[in-house]
């Protein structure tokens, strides 16, 4: 084969590609060639037109493919700071979500903690009552047995004023004068009628104090 002339083959060889793109590359621009001996070659400024476009054609596809990569990348890039916002996002709004929930179990706690502390003061309060009121019934209890005891000295005492001996009675009636005798039974008789308010007054308190502390009372409502 001449040197001035190049098969397609060894064309194709010397650019590292296949015959069917550089007959593809003749075929679209047109580029003459010749053919001896029942084969296809080409001359010298076809050989340059062909290099030339295989060139072009090159680096176009070069540049496709770094424009596809460059748009993969910026595609792969937007997706990840996407996918980046959406977890920070969803981030945010469990950590949110956790604190509003924190918040509601915080606010809760505290009112069950006032709701006791409110019952506790009541509990107090009622057993403070219940202690006064078992006070005020020994305090009566003492009230009455002394009244008791008084209202007995003086039971006697009058008593003794009533029925003197039979050696003394003349002798008493005779000696003291009929006006003194009188105030003294009038003076008895008030003593003896406030004695009986008295011990009337001191069983009411022991029958009222005595229904109030035995009445049932619900201790389960402090604790609702």
């Amino acid at each position: 084969m001449s040197k001035n002339v190049k098969t397609i083959k060894e064309l194709a060889d010397e650019l590292g590609t296949n015959k069917t793109r550089i007959s593809r590359i003749i075929n679209k621009n047109s580029i003459p060639t010749q053919k001896i001996k029942n084969k296809i070659v080409l001359e010298d400024n076809s050989v340059s037109l062909i290099r030339q476009y295989f060139k072009n054609e090159t680096q176009q596809q070069n540049e496709t493919q770094q424009q596809n990569e460059t748009q993969q990348q910026n595609e792969t890039q937007q997706q990840n700071e996407t996918q980046q916002q959406n977890e920070t996002q969803q981030q945010n709004e469990t950590q949110q979500q956790n604190e509003t929930q924190q918040q509601n179990e915080t606010q809760q706690q505290n009112e069950t903690v006032s709701i006791l502390r409110t019952e506790l003061d009541k509990a107090h309060s009622h057993i403070e009552k219940l202690s006064n009121l078992l006070d005020q019934q020994q305090r009566l209890a003492l009230q009455d047995k002394k009244l008791l005891e008084e209202y007995k000295a003086e039971n006697d005492s009058l008593k003794a004023l009533k029925m003197p001996t039979e050696d003394t009675k003349e002798e008493q009636v005779n000696s003291q004068p009929k006006e003194e005798v009188k105030a003294l039974k009038f003076e008895i008789r008030a003593l003896q009628e406030e004695l009986n308010k008295q011990k009337i007054h001191s069983q009411e308190e022991r029958e009222k104090l005595k229904a109030e502390l035995t009445t049932p009372k619900k201790w389960y409502q402090f604790w609702k």
